[in-house]
């Protein structure tokens, strides 16, 4: 008899516990299942037959449904193959499975080169049949749950050997299938539901079942958007999927959703507007492809809905992003999501049922692999034609875009990383030119000087479509009624200076995920400004540049390590070179203590860190402050706390969340709301409200506790809805601008009759679409250190502010003209001009710091994290 391990006895329990949960709501009929079967255990089950219940009578755990994958792969080992490739933040595996024919499957590895072949993106012919590639993606969206559910059954046919049609499917097809972006969000929202759900299913949206609480299962451990992280690849689950997915390019991405409960089905065609650089083929299969599914649809007399809603113009999305890299982009939509559970009585009085939607999301599934087993020839022909044309035709009138080397070599390292992970190659000007270009500083076509070193990126290459989209100056918006942002350019969203260039530059090539931009670590040794090494092992003071997140983590890691460090507050010159407000002083005094580790210590997280820092022999300056000067104040370690809970936006508290904990690795405490009222604030220095509805969270007993703090010597940092909240409270002085309220133009007696029919499309002439402004700082107050005289802020609402009185400091605000790009109605451009945008209030020996816009947007816009370390650490 074997020894029974700690870990298997536990592994035991947990499967027991399982299977009697699963038991407890299951059919009397139903198959009691093994917890320790293995995968290959037995004949290949149905879902039902594995899982002990009929697939809608609850909400599968993510562990049991990779089981059930594991289950389907084992017994099909000739069709299918199961890789992991990779964990979520909370530790749970993210798996792919990949089923083909026996004869593809075979020479699998072949398939995906000749498939990058196509691209052009490997070298050498393409060596035998290509099947189209279809990549189908289910559960992005946590409470989002029916699709992971329905991608078991979806599993089952694709293994079934009797299932003759979908195995038909096969010979012209690799399918990829992941079973669950979104692991975290998931269990949060199955654990919570199979724990509150009654035991006879109670359909009343009144019951508490369809109530999910804060922050839902939406999003991912830290409340991201993973179906709006495409693009930018903040999030460890999006970075490592789709390293996986640019290994393949498959030729049809399907993304499986669910929206309101009271909704049909929506399937494509997709709605307006479609971003200009859709070649005709792709739109044309939106038709195509929804046909197939109107057709299974009709048959069964479900309805629907296309043409409406979901856009494809932004590039953020599952539909999108692919697009963008040659694939067909769809979008499924189920009406259910998290409020509508197992059973959900809609306001037509049907009732909705788990049921059903998994029964929708597993026709739409296989409707799509017909479509693209029948039209995998035009598939595979058009996605080459799309890359061949990006190589040799790109679109548009820039055909090369440039950065600025100079402008914040942080910041352009961090960019080349980027385009590393999206395949995008780039190289280096080679000589000094001026010529034509459109600058985004000016928003005017002008003439600009190209420097050695500045990074180019060429249209003509592979990967030139989505280029395009992420570098052009505007995009081209053929309806204003779209579904998120109209403007992105990466010039903005890093804060660097760029052009765009209508000719080609000769440059020094080189291969991407090769970026020669030197950063100190690559080095091992301190480097000047000049990136020439020092040779002094022990000198008076390290000099830090103060210019973007990567300095702001070097001073995070410093101040945990018990450095003590000083601010410049103003311009100084030693030894050669020249410093701006912000530079962090690392003098030798006041360590005394760390000794010897003290040179150790600040190269070493010099180097982890990619900081260029300067070794200087003396404390005296040949112009501005000397290093002893009283301009030069020291900085303390902040002990921080945010706000969370019911009430403050869950992805606004998350981007602060993933901003301490994964990008400057700084600690920070999280503050529920249901308890902010009994929180001895005075244990904190620094409070952070993120965006929210704070007249449900703050009375005010609790504000006025807030400001005595804040006269203690607190620092509150307000954005967005917190900024609304505080304005126009007692001692105060943001103030919002008076609305308009003359309601008839006497010039034009008619203007207040309108058409009902044109309310949606009026109604936008008030809004901002994510825009980006041209922000004007004033960079001599410490929380626009490290900044120019500008910063491109991406804007999502009018900030609506008068300019703070005497007492307060008004650094950032917009202007006449300050508008950079993308969609903003006519009459929100026109009111925003002489607006407050982010500035400081003294209160007592404290400050307040209001963000009306919010620098940490999504973790993407680059350009802001600076300026809200400077809230944090400099102020």
């Amino acid at each position: 008899m074997k020894k029974i391990t700690l870990q298997a006895l536990s592994l035991l329990l947990v499967g027991l516990l399982t299977c009697f949960g699963a038991l407890a709501q299951a059919p009397a009929s139903a198959p009691f299942p093994n917890p320790l079967a293995g995968p290959a255990d037995g004949p290949l089950q149905t879902p039902a037959q594995f899982l002990g219940y009929e697939l809608g009578a609850r909400f599968t755990p993510h562990a049991e449904l990779l089981r059930y994958v594991a289950h389907i792969a084992a017994h099909s080992p000739d069709r299918m193959k199961l890789e992991r490739y990779g964990t979520t933040y909370e530790n749970r595996p993210l798996e792919l499975v990949y089923i083909a024919s026996a004869a593809n499957l075979a020479r699998l590895d072949d398939i995906r080169r000749d498939n990058l072949r196509l691209a052009g993106l490997e070298t050498g012919a393409v060596k035998g049949a290509t099947p189209a590639v279809v990549w189908l993606s289910y559960n992005v969206h946590g409470n989002e749950a029916v699709s992971s559910e329905a991608v078991m059954q979806v599993l089952y046919d694709l293994a079934n050997p009797a299932n003759t049609t979908v195995q038909s499917y096969l010979q012209n097809l690799v399918v990829i299938v992941d079973p669950c972006v979104n692991p975290d969000g998931r269990d949060r929202y199955a654990q919570w539901y199979n724990r509150v759900a009654n035991k006879q299913t109670n359909a009343s949206p009144l019951s508490w079942e369809h109530r999910e609480p804060w922050p839902g299962g939406r999003y991912n451990h830290y409340y991201f958007d993973l179906n709006r992280d495409w693009a930018w690849q903040t999030q460890q689950e999006s970075r490592q999927r789709i390293a996986v997915y640019n290994q393949w390019l498959p030729q049809v991405h399907a993304d499986f959703h669910e929206m309101g409960p009271n909704n049909p089905y929506y399937f494509s065609p997709a709605a307006k507007p479609f971003h200009a650089d859709l070649t005709a083929w792709q739109r044309q299969f939106q038709d195509i492809i929804g046909d197939y599914n109107r057709k299974v649809f009709d048959k069964n007399n479900w309805l629907y809905f296309t043409r409406e809603t979901y856009d494809l113009f932004a590039p953020f999305y599952g539909d999108t992003w692919p697009s963008f890299n040659g694939a067909i982009g769809v979008t499924y939509e189920q009406g259910g999501g998290g409020v509508a559970g197992v059973a959900y009585a809609k306001t037509d009085g049907d009732t909705l049922t788990l049921s059903q939607r998994i029964e929708h999301h597993h026709a739409t599934s296989l409707a799509t692999l017909q479509a693209a087993a029948e039209r995998h020839q035009d598939l595979t022909r058009e996605f080459r034609k799309f890359y061949d044309d990006a190589r040799t035709r790109p679109k548009g009138e820039y055909k090369s875009y440039v950065l600025a080397g100079s402008s914040d070599p942080g910041q352009v390292r961090a960019l080349t990383q980027y385009l590393d992970r999206q395949q995008i190659s780039y190289g280096f000007a080679t000589k000094r030119t001026r010529q034509a270009g459109y600058s985004y500083a000016t928003g005017k076509t002008e003439t600009v000087q190209i420097e050695p070193r500045d990074v180019v990126i060429s249209m003509y290459q592979p990967k030139s479509t989505l280029v395009k989209v992420l570098f052009e100056p505007q995009a081209q918006l053929e309806d204003s009624l779209t579904y998120d942002l109209t403007a992105w350019s990466l010039p903005y969203a890093f804060g660097l200076n760029g052009y765009a260039l209508k000719g080609q530059l000769a440059v020094n090539s080189v291969a991407s995920g090769q970026s020669s931009v030197v950063s100190a670590n690559s080095q091992n040794k301190l480097t000047t400004n000049n990136q020439q090494p020092t040779t002094t092992d022990a000198p008076y003071a390290y000099l830090a540049r103060w210019n973007n997140l990567q300095d702001v983590r070097f001073l995070s890691r410093l101040l945990q390590q018990g450095v003590k460090l000083r601010v410049a507050e103003e311009p100084f010159e030693t030894e050669g070179q020249k410093y701006s407000r912000g530079t962090l002083i690392i003098a030798r005094t006041g360590n005394e203590r760390l000794g010897a580790r003290f040179d150790q210590l600040v190269r070493a997280q010099a180097d982890s860190a990619g900081v260029l820092v300067q070794a200087v022999q003396s404390g005296l300056s040949t112009s501005g402050g000397d290093l002893g000067s009283r301009s030069v104040r020291p900085l303390a370690m902040p002990n921080v706390a945010v706000l969370a809970g019911p009430g403050v936006d869950a992805t606004a508290f998350g981007e602060v969340w993933h901003f301490f904990e994964q990008q400057v690795g700084y600690p920070i405490t999280v503050l529920g709301t249901d308890y902010f009222g009994s929180v001895p604030l005075s244990k904190f220095d620094v409070l952070i409200l993120p965006d929210g509805r704070y007249d449900d969270i703050m009375n005010e007993k609790a504000l006025a506790a807030v400001k005595t703090w804040v006269r203690g010597g607190g620092r509150l940092i307000a954005l967005e809805g917190a900024s609304r909240f505080l304005a126009g409270q007692k001692d105060l002085l943001l103030k919002a601008k008076p609305t308009d309220s003359t309601a008839i133009n006497k010039k034009a007696p008619y203007a207040a009759l309108r058409r009902y029919a044109d309310a949606e499309r009026d109604g936008i002439a008030d809004r901002v679409q994510g825009s980006v402004f041209r922000v004007q700082l004033d960079n001599t107050h410490p929380l626009a250190f490290g900044y120019g005289n500008t910063y491109f802020a991406l804007l999502r609402e009018a900030p609506n502010y008068k300019f703070l009185p005497e007492g307060g400091w008004n650094v950032g605000v917009l202007k006449k003209n300050s508008y950079a790009s993308g969609f903003a109605g006519r009459k929100t451009r026109a009111g925003l001009t002489d607006s407050f945008v982010l500035g400081t209030q003294d209160l007592g020996r404290g400050q307040i710091v209001y963000l009306a816009d919010n620098p940490l947007f999504r973790a993407f816009w680059q350009g802001g994290k600076l300026l809200f370390g400077n809230a944090i650490f400099i102020l």
